[in-house]
């Protein structure tokens, strides 16, 4: 169960996700006589705007920031977050998880196959034709405006496209500048036998830093 799944029509206020957040909170609380709902801890708020930094900082809650998408306003989010952070039960000081993207493959060409549909599904995302991953399209850069482009390099500042190497270099560097507690990593890589390369590279890249 999520808070936005307490919204209970279409026309509930959303200016009511604190409450929301709030009501979801008892429910992780000991179970009382006759309640129904059960849910395990630890509560979340996953947010992607200065708004979820505020209301996990307030209730004491951890922290996802989906920086995987809107890097954008990332750095100010996790400043308000860590500075008006207020100890709770559930945590004693600010834990932060960011989205993350990995592109990993063996060769140059794999790697600049798997990088398209990402490129793709944003441009379309941001100019309003959202979609389901699609296949690659060759020369796909050759045809981009200017705007697109600019789409394409705000969303790869939070993310790693290379060799085992190059991801390595990349994650480090972005845990450094974060000082994210946990990474959340996605591939969005049309290929399956590509995707499954990928986080197997990644997982060996977080083997070798544990």
């Amino acid at each position: 169960m999520t808070a936005r799944a307490l919204r209970r029509n279409l026309s509930s206020d959303v200016d009511q996700f604190p409450q929301d957040v709030v009501e979801l909170m008892h429910y992780f609380q000991p179970a009382e006589t006759g309640q129904i709902v059960h849910a395990v801890p630890p509560v979340w708020i996953l947010g992607s705007s200065l708004f979820g930094a505020t209301l996990a900082a307030e209730l004491g809650l951890p922290f996802a920031f989906a920086s995987l998408f809107a890097p954008a306003q990332m750095t100010a989010a996790l400043a308000i977050y860590r500075e008006h952070f207020q100890p709770s039960a559930q945590l004693d000081r600010p834990y932060v998880m960011l989205g993350f993207n990995v592109i990993a493959a063996d060769t140059e060409q794999k790697r600049a196959s798997s990088l398209r549909p990402l490129q793709q599904a944003f441009v379309n995302s941001r100019s309003g034709r959202p979609s389901r991953l699609q296949p690659p399209i060759p020369d796909y850069e050759q045809g981009l405006m200017p705007y697109e482009r600019a789409i394409i390099e705000q969303v790869l500042s939070c993310s790693a496209i290379g060799s085992s190497r190059t991801v390595r270099d990349g994650l480090e560097a972005f845990i450094a500048r974060t000082g994210a507690d946990e990474l959340m990593i996605t591939s969005h890589i049309f290929s399956h036998s590509a995707r499954l390369r990928s986080y197997a590279i990644t997982a060996e890249i977080r083997d070798a830093l544990s």
